[in-house]
């Protein structure tokens, strides 16, 4: 299963993931209704959403045990679920959130391996990473982090 990358430096902010996100997912464009938001620091735009974590605190807070891995990504369990979003808090980056509208827990699930918000991304900002390539792209993200690379 792919891993989804941000290099956050060319985000414009347009919210596309979003829209994407919400139609291909729920039918509609509503970014309340999309796994991926995205979110403004001083002036800079970043996409958000679940980063299918090694050892996800999510899954590991669930007192239904309703978070397990399926086919290399995270879901939640709407029968398990209990809706008590502990989840939402444990997450440290915000990747899991709650659908007022359809009484469910969201978070991304890579769209069955063919991510929409990275297909259609204007900015190319979303980079889809094959599994065993994510160590590195994370290292050198960090790198960049850091200034040690452009």
């Amino acid at each position: 299963m792919p891993y989804l990358i941000v290099h956050e430096e060319g985000c414009i902010g347009c919210h596309t993931c979003e829209m994407v996100c919400s139609l291909s997912h729920e039918g509609v464009i509503n970014p309340d209704l999309s796994r991926i938001h995205v979110l403004g620091y001083k002036g800079e735009k970043f996409p958000v959403m679940c980063l299918q974590c090694e050892d996800a605190p999510c899954e590991l807070v669930c007192p239904m045990e309703a978070i397990h891995m399926q086919n290399g990504v995270r879901m939640v369990d709407d029968e398990k679920c209990i809706r008590c979003k502990m989840c939402t808090l444990a997450c440290p980056v915000g990747g899991v959130l709650y659908d007022y509208i359809n009484n469910k827990m969201i978070r991304c699930d890579l769209c069955g391996g063919d991510p929409q918000c990275a297909k259609y991304c204007p900015m190319n900002v979303i980079e889809v990473v094959p599994d065993k390539e994510v160590p590195e792209v994370r290292k050198r993200g960090v790198r960049v982090l850091y200034g040690e690379v452009d």
